[in-house]
């Protein structure tokens, strides 16, 4: 051995002191005493992940369309389970017969002023080799659109949401008993049909225009990513914002053979989707005023606005029929709290091959598991008890898991502690979003994964990404950007399985993903393969492996802490945003509602206006009052209060261990917080939707309301239900609040 120098003697004593001082590396939920551990662990986690395996597994499960009910789903199910099975996990499938309807009779045609008629087909091509599987295939439609036989005039409606159809009632144009064509984008789909009807449209045609997923965007399919003329954008119209899942049995797991009236989500209209090679024929054929210029999308026509002389006759019917759906769920018991869970999920069901969507999601789950279960063969076994669920008929409505957590609601409303949901995923950046009690927490998991291309953290490249794509208008939002410790991750709308544990249970939850970097034009067409995903969006499937690290740290320290990692004071920053929000907005209205009136009470968008075009001059709006918020605001101190409050007793109580006992009560305070934010009443006019702080808009769907009572009172015009609103968050809050504050009692009793 080579004797050590006197200055490396000296050398290693000052390392020795440098490391003596240095603080115990933190990790919240868990004693500093066990970081180090947990690192232990998770980078055995790492060691088992093989991209080699994500990319057979997506191979196998999109080799042939396995849509809710078809053959090749319960294959598919089947395959999962013995995988969860070979891997050491308890596993069973969950069945529900629920509705879903599948095509008989579709037709669409122009009659006048010259016949077409719509191929309503996306050819074979010889680039994709899954493309000609026509027998098994979904042919283009939305489900839960109603049977209807229905002509009338055209008229395009741009992306067909609520200030669109103001747009039109400007011109004097009235879409009553006429056909609309509307563009996909805007808002969710199902918002469309449930729109023009209110505005007495007998039937609705969405098309997917170039300008926003096709050549405009870059190269179409098969030379590159993006929508061919051909492709058309399956999907479902239910009336998700007023309850998803099951249309028979909403609230219940879903039982046979109910009557198909009972189903409150079908559409009033026929709805059908086209491709652009399909529109363009109808959008040429259309007269009346040329459409505003953001209305315009990128096909080589002057886009009129109509009503007619272009005119449609649109047939469908359906084959209502119940069908089985195949959740895969696979438990890994927990040695010390097993009544606790942990439950991860990725839906398995696509309308067609689904590469995209949902298998590059459902892979990397199955690499997450596969990773635990060797842990586990290893001899470690995780504190709580971890569920793993592949979900079946997400598509037509988030079936599957709506249905699974309604017939387990209470048990999993006692023993759930979050549930971590992703779905399709591919190059690009981290995307996250989920309940604000978890954002310091999936902030320090982004923080220890590298990004595959770049190699820092995920978390610093998401951080780089918000600030690049900022501009001079945002350059407070940039300032918080680089101020704050913690990015902030986005609230939860709908469109994924999240939404019944979240927002129908109160259980915490996160979706997490990557993507950004990969174009997506093949959105629920017959080209979401694997030939297209392996060229055109993870070829290597390094984004399948990352999205496991994040998912397998997520699930793997939701498990094992010591004390589920909740965190408040992030979620009362991100309230008072909220409260500052729709304050805003009503001031903003208020504002907005005199300009408005006094343009229209001096005559001035009258004068301003072509003489030679039509235009119906707004009429006088209801002023808007002053609506207190007072009981919000009071409320949100609150909140903050009581945070800042349990921040303050676990710094008093530093590294000091808690006792098991503890450890345990507090666990199951902590855990039930979220459930404080929810009432069983629900939100006015949907109550299956319980959350009072998160719930996809009414007329946006995927898209969030944020303080959703009170927000959409305010947008609907009805001031007397604003302001019952604010005080029922008001006292929401309150009562949140007081569970934190039971938390800060049993540390400050200890």
């Amino acid at each position: 051995m080579r004797p050590f120098s006197l200055p490396l003697l000296m050398l290693g004593a000052a390392l020795a002191a440098l490391a003596a001082d240095t603080p115990p590396e933190r990790m919240l939920g868990f004693s500093p005493a066990r970081v180090a551990g947990q690192r232990a662990l998770e980078q055995r986690f790492d060691a088992a992940l093989d991209p080699a395996e994500l990319k057979e597994w997506m191979r196998r499960l999109s080799a042939r369309p396995h849509h809710l009910g078809s053959p090749y789903g319960k294959d598919n199910a089947e395959f999962i389970a013995a995988q969860f099975r070979s891997w050491g996990f308890d596993t069973k499938i969950e069945e529900f017969r629920v509705l879903f309807p599948t095509p008989k009779t579709r037709v669409m045609e122009m009659v006048a002023p010259t016949p077409f008629r719509a191929a309503l087909a996306e050819p074979a091509l010889k680039e994709d080799a899954t493309s000609d599987q026509a027998a098994e295939q979904l042919p283009v439609y939305n489900a839960y659109s109603v049977d209807g036989d229905v002509t009338g005039d055209l008229v395009y409606v741009n992306y067909g949401v609520t200030r669109d159809y103001e747009e039109l009632e400007r011109r004097g144009i009235d879409v009553k008993g006429k056909i609309v064509l509307a563009r996909y984008g805007g808002s969710w789909r199902g918002i469309k049909p449930k729109v023009a009807a209110e505005h007495g449209a007998v039937g609705c045609l969405i098309y997917s225009d170039p300008r926003d997923d096709g050549f405009f965007q870059g190269d179409v399919y098969p030379r590159g990513p993006y929508r061919n003329d051909t492709g058309a954008q399956r999907g479902s119209v239910a009336d998700m914002p007023l309850y998803p899942g099951d249309p028979l049995t909403p609230g219940i797991g879903a039982t046979p053979e109910v009557a198909l009236s009972r189903a409150k989500t079908l559409t009033k209209i026929p709805v059908m989707p086209i491709s652009y090679g399909d529109a363009l024929p109808l959008l040429k054929a259309l007269g009346g005023p040329i459409a505003p210029e953001a209305w315009r999308g990128a096909l080589p026509v002057t886009y009129h606005l109509g009503p007619g002389p272009a005119k449609v006759h649109l047939k469908l019917a359906f084959d209502w029929k119940l069908v089985p759906a195949y959740d895969v769920i696979a438990r890994l018991a927990g040695g010390e709290r097993p009544d606790e869970w942990v439950v991860r999920g990725n839906h398995h069901d696509a309308w067609v091959n689904g590469a995209e969507d949902p298998i590059s999601g459902l892979v990397a789950l199955m690499a997450e598991a596969k990773s635990v279960g060797a842990l586990h063969r290893a001899g470690w076994t995780p504190k709580r008890t971890i569920v793993y669920a592949a979900w079946d008929g997400e598509e037509p409505g988030l079936i599957g898991s709506t249905e699974w957590a309604e017939a387990h609601d209470a048990e999993l409303q006692k023993k759930a502690v979050a549930y971590v949901n992703s779905d399709s995923n591919g190059r690009g950046f981290f995307q996250v979003q989920g309940s604000h009690t978890l954002e310091k927490f999936i902030n320090e998991v982004a923080r220890d994964v590298a990004d595959p291309e770049t190699k820092v953290s995920v978390a610093e490249r998401l951080r780089a990404r918000r600030i690049a794509v900022g501009n001079e208008d945002e350059k407070e939002e940039r300032k918080d950007i680089r101020d704050r410790a913690d990015l902030r991750i986005g609230a939860l709308g709908s469109g994924s399985d999240y939404t019944p544990f979240l927002q129908h249970l109160g259980i915490a939850s996160l979706n997490i993903g990557f993507g950004g970097e990969n174009g997506n034009g093949i959105y629920h067409s017959i080209y979401d393969s694997f030939a297209h995903y392996t060229r055109f969006n993870d070829p290597t499937f390094e984004y399948g492996v990352a999205l496991a690290k994040v998912g397998g740290r997520t699930v793997l320290r939701l498990a094992e802490a010591d004390v589920v990692p909740f965190e408040f004071t992030a979620f009362a920053d991100t309230l008072g945003r909220y409260v500052k929000e729709v304050s805003k907005l009503a001031d903003d209205m208020r504002e907005k509602t005199e300009e408005d009136n006094r343009l229209a009470r001096d005559n001035t968008l009258v004068l301003a206006a072509d003489p030679r075009e039509r235009f119906v001059a707004p009429r006088a709006k209801e002023a808007v009052p002053f609506i207190s918020f007072a009981p919000l605001q009071n409320a949100l101190a609150r909140v903050r209060e009581s945070a800042k409050a349990l921040d303050q007793a676990r710094a008093a109580r530093g590294d000091r261990p808690l006792s098991p006992e503890t450890q345990r009560a507090l666990d199951e305070v902590l855990t039930h917080a979220e459930q404080a934010l929810t009432r069983p009443e629900g939100l006015p006019v949907r109550p299956w939707f319980r959350h009072q702080v998160y719930a996809p808009g009414y007329y946006t769907g995927y898209g969030v309301k944020t303080l959703p009572g009170v927000r959409e009172a305010l947008e609907q015009r009805d001031w007397k239900a604003a302001e019952e609103q604010a005080a029922v968050a008001a006292r929401t809050l309150e009562g949140f609040a007081a569970q934190i504050d039971r938390a800060t009692a049993l540390l400050e009793k200890t």
